[in-house]
Order: C-alpha cells, then sequence, then structure tokens
C-alpha cells in the first residue's frame, strides 16, 4: 500500500468516527432518512447464512472469523440504517456449496435476498401492505464466475466462465436491478476493484479452491459488468466505491478503512441522488 492510499485511509476513517459521534451524527449530512437494503456477497456481508437447524455452508463461518467489518456494518458505522440481506459466498443464483465436496446447504440468489429485504421494510395500514419504507437499494458484488465453488456443482466439473455464462450473470443482476426501478426505488450497484489491488492466487490457496480467475478474466468481467449497466439500466447508480482498495490479508476482502471508503462514497452518490430529485 503506497503512502497517499495509507493518507486517504486514514482521514476516512478519522472522519468516520468524528460523524458517528455524539451531537456530530445529528448533522451528518450524507445520511438518507429510509433504511438502505443490501444484498450481495461477502463485500457486503461476512456472514455465511446459518438455517435453524444450524446447517449452513461452509459450515456457516465469517470471514475473518468475525474480525470483518463489510459493507454493512461500514455503513452503519456513518449513522445509515441497513437492512442487510447479503450472504457471504453468494451468487446471483441459489446454489449449494461444494467446497470441499458437494453438500445440501444453499445460498440464496440475489433474487430472494431482494424478496427478504422488502419483507423487512414493507409498510401497512388497515388494508394490509402499503409500499415499502426504503428509496434505495444496494447490490454488491457476488462470486459469480469468480472461482470453482460458484457454480453450484463439483469443482472438478468446472472451468472459467464463457462469455455466454458472464452475460447470464450480468442477466441476472439487470433483471434485480429492473425489478428495484419497477417498485418505484433506485438500484445502487457498485463496479469491481481492479485485480491489481487484489492477489487472487493467494484467496484460491487459502481458501482450498480447485482454481480462481486470473487477473485478466477478472478486470474483463468488472467491464462487462459496468458497461451493460450502464447501458440497460440508465436510471441505475453504479459507483467505483471500491477505487481505493487494499485487501485484508487473505487476497480478496477489502481491509477496514477500505470498507470504510465504499461506504462513504456510496452515501455521497445517494446524497446527490436525493438532492437532485
Amino acid at each position: 500500500m503506497n503512502r497517499k492510499t495509507h493518507y486517504l485511509q486514514y482521514v476516512v476513517l478519522i472522519i468516520a468516527s468524528i460523524f458517528t459521534s455524539g451531537a456530530y451524527a445529528d448533522h451528518f449530512s450524507l445520511l438518507p432518512e429510509k433504511p438502505l437494503i443490501l444484498i450481495g456477497a461477502s463485500f457486503a456481508n461476512g456472514n455465511t447464512p446459518l438455517q435453524q437447524d444450524l446447517q449452513g455452508p461452509l459450515q456457516g463461518i465469517s470471514v475473518g472469523a468475525g474480525g470483518y467489518v463489510d459493507l454493512g456494518m461500514a455503513l452503519t458505522r456513518f449513522g445509515a440504517k441497513v437492512r442487510n440481506e447479503g450472504q457471504a459466498g453468494a451468487t446471483t443464483f441459489s446454489r449449494i456449496t461444494c467446497n470441499p465436496v458437494c453438500g445440501e446447504a444453499t445460498w440464496d440468489s440475489y433474487a430472494t435476498q431482494l424478496q427478504r429485504g422488502l419483507r423487512r421494510v414493507t409498510l401497512f395500514d388497515v388494508n394490509g401492505p402499503a409500499g415499502y419504507n426504503a428509496d434505495y437499494v444496494i447490490v454488491s458484488l457476488g462470486n459469480d464466475c469468480l472461482h470453482s465453488d460458484a457454480f453450484g456443482m463439483d469443482q472438478a466439473l468446472t472451468s472459467p466462465c464463457s462469455l455466454a455464462e458472464q452475460n447470464a450473470v450480468i442477466d441476472r443482476l439487470i433483471a434485480v436491478g429492473q425489478e428495484v426501478l419497477n417498485l418505484g426505488m433506485t438500484p445502487v450497484f457498485t463496479k469491481y476493484p481492479g485485480a491489481r489491488h487484489l492477489d487472487l492466487a493467494l484467496f484460491s490457496q487459502l481458501s482450498g479452491l480447485t482454481w480462481v480467475m486470473t487477473d485478466a478474466q477478472y478486470d474483463a468481467f468488472g467491464e462487462l459488468y459496468a458497461s451493460r449497466v450502464r447501458q440497460e439500466l440508465p436510471e441505475a447508480l453504479l459507483v467505483n466505491a471500491w477505487k481505493h482498495f487494499t485487501h485484508q490479508g487473505d487476497g480478496l476482502h477489502p481491509d477496514e478503512a477500505t470498507a470504510m471508503q465504499a461506504a462513504y462514497r456510496l452515501l455521497q452518490v445517494i446524497a446527490h441522488d436525493q438532492r437532485r430529485d
């Protein structure tokens, strides 16, 4: 991490500590009044899902053994209200875990995560449901095409996504964004961080995966995703939230300062969008 990046991260943490303490919190102009719905994978929520009988993919582990600051936590540190339905390890589609072998525990799709989030913010009157107490849905990055356990099948049978498979992933993301727009809300997408900031080979080694995307594949997919979101969902917000990125030592997940910066950028863009309206 270079000196400039370290300084920027330090400044963001100082800003967060100021505006989330005491009287300053009430005057933080970036905060939306209504809750933010957050869906996605481990950038959004460091916890893998656990069912009622304590069954879950990867035994219900949390990134960093619970010490990881995810985007949902970072947003709340700034004072935002967040309904976080993300699941570490998730993809846009529901699937079983296959690391190290396939089991029965599943992750929810993004469409299901969205429906869960909507139920959390449903308004009611004497006649029943009467809309939603939310204006924005943050759609965070998933595991689709990233690695060999992102397909819901034996890792030995998988290979890096074809262009058609990549577009199918983006189709599902755009469908979620369009559903949000149809409800009168605004979807907020985040761009992928550059592969140069990650260490995907290290992540592969630590995760016990058969393979992980190369840097070139990762960046190409991120560019395709951003291009299609801009073209097909012009009313959505596409935020370069992970522009300055330092991983926490596992090759993939953001460190605390990076997550705080991402949350701050998202709140800035949402605040600007609110003023425009």
